[in-house]
Formats: structure tokens, C-alpha cells, sequence
């Protein structure tokens, strides 16, 4: 009997496809959790792409954890560079795979799609430094737009984000209609889409904005100070150390897992028609959990692994400043124009990411040793 799928998805179209046509992808911030989850994908369809990061918020052992993933041909597919979109020479530097060709005048292979992961991410984080935040988020997305734009890239795809939507209490969350940003870091991605549009309307060239709804999956970083809720939760219910609410924990959030928005960066960075490109889409899978909710779904996937957590509760503290109260997507325009289907909702995600954030939580000694002994020439 054949396992073919009678009903391929747009996604496994795109999929099907891509193994069978070698193109050349950009992906910035690819030593982070996205990043690195893309660059998988990617390799997996026998893709060449070239990696921009300056280890800021990314790890080697990222990169070092998907090389064990994929088969040595397929790695070699993967340039790594190691700079700063603050710096536009290195922006420019990216865009070419340094492979002679023939057709590339012995220069090598220029990118097609661009996947631009590279940021400062939290509202904590821009509250504390939003020149940083601002440096990074506008000045090194520009520069990644003027590099792409010279390059002539087919294709701008960028990771937008919720936080745009600000103050505006309607639910669900559409494209059309925001808010007042609420934190430094939410004016940074708003800036993001008007320049892209911008771009797009004087330049030329398709651009398409992901405004990604609480992303979760393997190699999510559990550590420090603005580590996000899933694994930084996790990490404190193995280690027995307190778990904090900020407030009545009624505040909500569209958990998407991060297969779904490797699905939604590669239909958009390949989307043509005049109607989908230089457009802005929600990402998400169009649920709304609740914090206490998404306590008891971690407890409850951690006590098969530590008994002693079947009790555990949450401890609740004051609101956070800048945080948005409840935030639950319309995904409609993507799945209409994109063809996005999201695989997976917060419970079967984080049954397929749970083993992953217990090993690597308890192996985090390992994985620092791996970073040291790791240098940018096996990258």
C-alpha cells in the first residue's frame, strides 16, 4: 500500500520540491533557537546556506547539535560567519556562498532567500538598555535590507513579532489593526515592518514580515536573566527552584511550536504573487493558554521524569511592566494566502520538545565545556 500523502499540503509541496532544486539561503541569527531550528530544516532538504551570527544571545553547541543532525554532505552545505549585522560589511559579506562555480565567476554562490532571525528579543531586556535594543533591532536591520537589496536577493523574510500589536485590547490579533507599542522592543519591530515596506514599494524587492506568536521547541535557551517562560520554567521545576507568575497567571498567550514557523518562513521566503509578498502575517496556531494553564502542561510532562513534581506549585508575584495582557492570533491570512497549517498546538509540542529540554537542562555542564572547546573554524 503506498504512504503517500493524498493530500499534500502546500508546505509538503514546497518540501518535495526544495529536495529536488539546490538554492542558496541566508539565515541571520543562526546560532540561535530559530536560527539554528531553519538551518536544520534546511540542510535536511539539501539546501546551501550560508549563517550570520556574533554569539550574542546564540551558542556553538547550537550549531554543533545540528551538525550531529544532519549527514556530512549536507553540512557541508553550511557557511558559517561569524559578524554583526550592526556592521553593514558583514551583512554584505553573507550574501555570497563561497563555492566557485561557473555560473558565479569564480566568486561563488549568491543567496536567493534571505531568513533574517538576527535580533535583541525581550520586553525586559529593551526596558533595561533600548539603545542596545535599538542598535541591533533597526540600525542592523537596515543594514541587512541595504545588503540584501544590493545582492538582489529574491526574497526579505524577517522575524516580526506579537509585540506590535501593543495596547489594542481586540481578540484575536489581526494584521490590519495595532496598538501603541508597549516596551522599547516593540517599537524596534514595528520600525522593522514600516522599513521593509518601505523597501519594498522604493527598491523593488519582496519582503514578508512573521509576527511570531511565543515560539517554544528544542534549543530554546533555559539561562539567564531573559530566558523564555517554557524553558526557563522547566529548567527551575528540574533544578527545584521556585516557578514565578507575574500576577494571577489568567494572563494568556498563543504558544507556537517551532515547526511551525520553520513551515512559515519557507513559504513566505518562496511566496511570488503580487498580492502575498511585502505583507506582514501572524504566526501561531490561533489557541490561547493561559500561564496557569501552561504551569500545570509543564509539571505534568515533568513528573514522568521527577515523581516529586506532581505537587509543585507556581509561586505569583506582581504584573511585569510592558507585558501585554492576552495575546491569541488570527492566523487566517496566512493559511489563505501563505497555505500555513500549523502540525502542532502547545500539548502535542511540547510532548515532541520535552525529553529534548530534560536532557539538555541536565547536560548544560557539557554543553558550556562544548561552546569553549568549539571555535568559529568548524562553523
Amino acid at each position: 500500500m503506498s504512504q503517500s500523502n493524498p493530500n499534500p499540503s502546500a508546505y509538503d509541496k514546497l518540501r518535495a520540491r526544495l529536495v529536488t532544486e539546490s538554492h542558496t539561503w541566508l539565515v541571520t541569527g543562526v546560532a540561535g533557537f530559530i536560527g539554528s531550528n531553519l538551518l536544520e530544516n534546511l540542510l535536511k532538504l539539501n539546501q546551501r546556506v550560508v549563517g550570520l551570527d556574533n554569539f550574542a544571545t546564540g551558542h556553538r553547541h547550537n550549531l554543533a547539535e545540528v551538525q550531529t543532525l544532519v549527514e556530512p554532505q549536507q553540512w557541508a552545505n553550511f557557511h558559517f560567519i561569524e559578524g554583526d549585522i550592526r556592521n553593514l560589511d558583514d551583512c554584505h559579506r553573507a550574501m555570497v556562498f563561497p563555492v566557485a562555480d561557473a555560473t558565479s565567476s569564480g566568486r561563488g554562490t549568491p543567496v536567493e532567500y534571505v531568513l533574517h532571525e538576527a535580533a535583541l528579543g525581550s520586553v525586559p531586556r529593551s526596558l533595561a538598555d533600548p539603545i542596545t535594543t535599538n542598535g541591533v533591532n533597526i540600525s542592523g536591520f537596515l543594514n541587512m535590507l541595504v545588503a540584501s537589496r544590493d545582492a538582489g536577493v529574491k526574497s526579505f523574510t524577517y522575524a516580526a513579532s506579537s509585540s506590535t500589536y501593543g495596547d489594542h485590547p481586540g481578540l484575536p490579533k489581526v494584521e490590519h489593526t495595532i496598538g501603541k507599542p508597549l516596551s522599547p522592543y516593540a517599537v524596534t519591530k514595528y520600525v522593522n515592518e514600516l522599513y521593509a515596506d518601505v523597501f519594498a514599494r522604493c527598491y523593488g524587492f519582496n519582503t514578508i514580515g512573521l509576527r511570531y506568536f511565543n515560539v517554544f521547541g528544542p534549543r530554546q535557551d533555559p539561562n539567564g536573566a531573559y530566558a523564555a517562560v517554557i524553558p526557563k520554567w522547566i529548567a527551575s521545576l528540574m533544578q527545584g527552584e521556585p516557578v514565578y507568575i507575574n500576577g494571577d497567571g489568567e494572563t494568556s498567550r498563543d504558544f507556537c511550536f517551532i515547526a511551525n514557523v520553520v513551515q512559515a518562513n519557507l513559504l513566505a521566503a518562496v511566496a511570488q504573487e503580487p498580492g502575498v509578498v511585502n505583507q506582514v502575517y501572524n504566526v501561531a496556531v490561533g489557541d490561547r493558554t493561559t500561564l496557569n494553564e501552561l504551569f500545570a502542561l509543564l509539571r505534568n510532562g515533568l513528573v514522568p521524569y521527577y515523581t516529586r513534581l506532581s505537587d509543585a506549585k507556581p509561586v505569583h508575584r506582581d504584573f511585569r511592566a510592558g507585558d501585554v495582557r492576552h495575546s491569541l492570533a488570527d492566523i487566517s491570512k496566512a493559511q489563505r494566502l501563505l497555505g500555513y497549517m500549523p502540525t502542532q498546538r502547545i500539548d502535542t509540542g511540547l510532548a515532541m520538545a520535552m525529553s529534548w529540554y530534560v536532557g539538555q537542562t541536565n547536560d548544560r555542564e557539557m554543553l558550556v565545556s562544548r561552546d569553549m572547546i568549539n571555535s568559529e573554524e568548524n562553523f
